[in-house]
């Protein structure tokens, strides 16, 4: 019986995302807009422990945020993930042109520079803005990209966001065990792989600072780089004011110089890491979709792994 219901569960779960893929696809591009921005306050209302989680975030990066300041932020960010889903939706439809007009980039030179030493590059990215629409932008610019993310239950539904990635030009790599000779592969072929890397899944990653506070970041990024002889990229995805407006900022690359040990270097390295998702995360902290506990002090951390 719970296998039953577990399916037709996940059956719901799917067919929702369809319809709404649907909808947004139909629908004219300012109506969606205006859908998202009404609908945000209604859902930051309903939703108050995904709230109360991601205010305690804006504040950690931006401790002045208070009352009704730190209010209208955390409805922003709704407001921001609605639209990731909305334009997720509606990008396999646009022309290739109708992507290039409404998209921006600054960094570029730093990809193609890794690019040319043929070891591929390792592009670390925050869960902010829109980065499926940086994804197909890079492919269609031919910079073949491989995107590792999290296995969505349930798996009918990750089949199906698998299939979005893939008609945007992506490769999608699951975590799990072929993850890690999956990116090798790609690193060795010369491609872009790109690597959420704010949030610690499997809590088995490294202790560092993190706007000001102990938390894990995943080890995975500095250890493939430096097993593959590649690169770290930190990079941001934005959205801006415009129609389906995206804007990328790629950084230069991390410093992979041997200090020590690989543990020690590793451990470096991902602090590093931590401190340019600081500086990209702060350039648009509404935008940042973190809405799971994230440190070891919000509460239901200790749940997460369970």
């Amino acid at each position: 019986m719970p296998k039953i219901s577990e399916n037709i569960s996940g059956w719901l779960t799917v067919s929702t995302y369809r319809l709404g893929s649907l909808i947004a696809k139909l629908i004219p591009v300012p109506i969606a807009q205006r859908t998202v921005a009404l609908l945000a306050p209604v859902l930051a209302l309903a939703l108050r422990h995904r709230r109360a989680i991601i205010q305690r975030h804006l504040k950690r990066v931006d401790p002045s945020l208070t009352g009704e300041q730190l209010r209208r932020a955390s409805q922003k960010s709704f407001e921001s993930y609605m639209r990731y889903y909305v334009e997720s939706f509606q990008l396999p439809k646009l022309s290739r042109s109708e992507v290039e007009k409404s998209f921006t980039m600054e960094g570029l030179e730093h990809i193609v520079q890794a690019l040319e030493r043929g070891k591929g590059a390792i592009m670390v990215i925050p869960h902010l803005g829109g980065w499926e629409w940086a994804g197909r932008w890079m492919a269609e610019n031919g910079h073949n990209m491989t995107v590792v993310v999290e296995a969505l239950e349930p798996p009918k539904l990750f089949e199906w966001f698998t299939n979005l990635r893939s008609s945007l030009g992506m490769n999608v790599l699951p975590l799990g065990p072929a993850v890690v000779p999956g990116v090798l592969a790609a690193l060795k072929a010369n491609q872009v792989v790109c690597l959420l890397s704010d949030r610690d899944i499997g809590r088995s990653g490294i202790e560092v600072e993190f706007f000001g506070e102990r938390t894990t970041l995943p080890a995975g990024p500095a250890t493939l780089a430096f097993r593959a002889d590649s690169v770290v990229i930190p990079s941001a995805a934005y959205f801006t004011p415009d129609v389906h407006g995206h804007h990328t900022v790629i950084r230069p690359p991390l410093s992979l110089d041997r200090h020590g040990s690989l543990r020690q270097d590793v451990e470096r390295v991902t602090q590093d890491i931590a401190h340019e998702l600081e500086v990209l995360i702060r350039r648009h902290p509404e935008q940042w979709h973190m809405f799971q506990p994230n440190w070891p002090s919000d509460p239901g951390y200790e749940m997460l792994d369970k």
